[in-house]
């Protein structure tokens, strides 16, 4: 059992086919959730897991999960999975490793006749990055969205998700019905790059994720009044740019006020009528805030709002914010920390037990089944864009340790 190892080399062919979806001409990959990359990722897995003789199935949602049967079809499956959308120019591994690891581990739990106790599941997650929703997938499998919410949930470009949706020609109903029970998983496990240089920095292996930020997201909109740009003097002006302007200036200030923790992003900016010859009438924010824990967000959520009306008051401006969501922080489950880092350490690989300051599914997933994360090194910690990489020894490394920590949970 313990000899048991991954295939290196077709674990990195699947990358490197996989990263062919969507590629861009940086040497990046823009495969946002239901594009026509995406969906041609997701025909390219379902032919691979049937050449593989593996069983697909694909909720309403567009969560997708690959079975391996165990000795008692009716025991709790082990999952373990991450998600294969991209932010617009990421990089090749975010997600990816996760996913193609998963499904390397499935392949080689069926064609060596391991006799698992547990059925496996490896799980590909819709919309992890969030372009309709902040980890859209999983939140579906913690709690089902109805109707009125999908019908509500735009993505980055304006589109709807339910006509996404309905143009894959997909089941709005089954869209709605997608919530697993608490407890009807046995463990989920997920392998990810760092995305930070912890790892790099300190010559570690593997990272054991101790526990994973907490996110909130929203929009902030200023609201002024249109103008001509050059018969309008300045001190008449009520531009809501320039009040969006000085708030996200104050980021620093704002985020440091909450905890030395707290961190805030705008990446994306709106501005209405949208001529250069026009003052704007409208600003709009889309804000991204994290921290360690859930009053902390809040907190975050609150000061932002307050620095966003100060600006508006200096501007005589209305502002409106509209928060997304908030994804509570999540601690990593105890006894599948000691279980990764064994099988780490009888690999012979060195850890570091870490938290995680960036977002992922297993924060959904422990709501369900106790959950563990493994992180390998990002070169330069750099990641969100062309410029991310992992080494393929390191990847091999931590789809060894995943496979063994599944297969030790599939056994039990």
């Amino acid at each position: 059992m313990s000899e048991l190892t991954v295939d290196g080399a077709r674990l990195r062919s699947a990358l490197e086919t996989l990263a062919q979806f969507g590629a861009t001409p940086s040497g990046g990959v823009s495969r946002t959730s239901f594009s026509p990359a995406d969906s041609a990722a997701r025909a390219w897995v379902l032919d691979r897991c049937e050449a593989a003789g593996l069983r697909v199935r694909t909720d309403g949602i567009g969560n997708m999960f690959v079975t391996v049967p165990g000795a008692l079809d009716d025991a709790r499956p082990v999952w373990t999975g991450s998600h294969i959308d991209s932010v617009p120019d990421g990089g090749r591994f975010d997600g990816a490793l996760g996913s193609m690891a998963a499904l390397e581990v499935a392949c080689r739990l069926a064609e060596s006749n391991v006799a698992l106790r547990r059925p496996v599941e490896a799980v590909i997650f819709a919309d992890e990055e969030g372009c309709y929703h902040h980890l859209l997938g999983s939140t579906a499998l913690v709690r089902s969205y109805s109707p009125d919410e999908l019908a509500k949930l735009e993505g980055r470009d304006g589109d709807r998700l339910v006509d996404a949706l309905q143009g894959l020609g997909w089941d709005l109903e089954a869209a709605s019905a997608t919530a697993v029970p608490a407890g009807s998983v046995h463990a989920f496990v997920e392998l990810h790059i760092e995305q930070g240089a912890v790892l790099e920095a300190s010559s570690v292996d593997i990272g054991v994720v101790t526990s994973i930020v907490g996110m909130g997201g929203g929009r902030l909109e200023f609201e002024g009044r249109a103008d001509h740009a050059g018969t309008t003097p300045m001190n008449l002006r009520r531009d809501p740019l320039r009040a969006a302007g000085e708030l996200l200036t104050r980021l620093p200030e704002v985020t440091a006020s909450i905890s030395p923790t707290a961190v805030a992003t705008c990446g994306i900016i709106g501005v209405e009528p949208g001529a250069a010859n026009v003052v704007p009438s409208l600003a709009r924010l889309q804000l991204d805030y994290r921290d360690v824990r859930r009053d902390l967000i809040e907190a975050l959520e609150d000061a932002l709002f307050e620095a966003a009306n100060e600006a508006a008051d200096r501007h005589d401006l209305q502002v409106r914010f509209t928060r997304d969501s908030i994804t509570n922080p999540a601690p990593m489950d105890q006894r599948l920390q000691d279980l990764i880092e064994s099988a780490a350490t009888a690999q012979g690989r060195s850890t570091l037990r870490m938290p995680s300051g960036a977002g992922h599914d297993s924060q959904n997933m422990s709501r369900l089944a106790p959950t563990g994360m493994i992180f390998i090194p990002s070169t330069g910690g750099r990641s969100h864009s062309p410029a991310e990489h992992s080494t393929w020894a390191d990847i091999e490394a931590g789809a060894n340790v995943l496979l063994q920590t599944v297969l030790s949970l599939a056994t039990e």
